[in-house]
């Protein structure tokens, strides 16, 4: 709370540290914070990689490599973060799936136990993991990252497979 950032993100994530109460910070912020975003560039991971340098924490929106759009596979935070992290030799602390204090604290802001609770996602590797080590159940929909396939390289299964989030209600109980 209070704190300074530097941002490298769209203006959402901006507007969502601005929210709880983080200014804008250029030149000495508590956090460099990385998100998804169309305007990366090297200028950009130079200035991250000088402030992290000087002693800001490097924190990350997710730890997704790739994500879906619809020309296909994209690059996704991770990928972005990881020049950063490989330069400076620190690692990034990700806030977003499969992050267990985020799973704690969104059935808390819903007023939801983990038996109550569902999650949704695309991906083997961060929402289908994220319910299982927060102990809630999980549906994998087969419409983004993962497919059929690629699933079957995880040691761990989704409670419930579907083709697409269409398909969520006629599950319903």
């Amino acid at each position: 709370p209070q704190g300074s950032a530097y941002v490298i993100g769209e203006a959402g994530l901006t507007n969502a540290l601005y929210d709880v109460g983080f200014s804008m910070n250029e030149v000495n912020p508590d956090y460099v914070v990385v998100g998804e975003t169309r305007t990366y560039n090297y200028e950009k991971i130079e200035k991250a990689v000088q402030l992290i340098r000087k002693g800001a924490k490097l924190i990350g929106t997710n730890p997704d490599l790739t994500g879906p759009s619809e020309e296909g596979i994209v690059t996704a935070t991770k990928a972005l973060t990881s020049p950063i992290e490989l330069t400076t030799g620190k690692k990034a602390y990700y806030v977003g799936k499969p992050n267990p204090l985020m799973m704690r604290n969104a059935m808390k802001k819903l007023g939801t136990k983990s038996e109550d609770t569902v999650i949704i996602g695309d991906r083997m590797d961060t929402d289908i993991v994220a319910g299982i080590e927060s102990e809630i159940d999980t549906v994998l929909v087969l419409s983004g990252v993962t497919d059929k396939e690629v699933m079957q390289e995880f040691a761990y299964r989704p409670d419930v497979i579907l083709n697409g989030i269409g398909d969520v209600i006629g599950e319903r109980e």
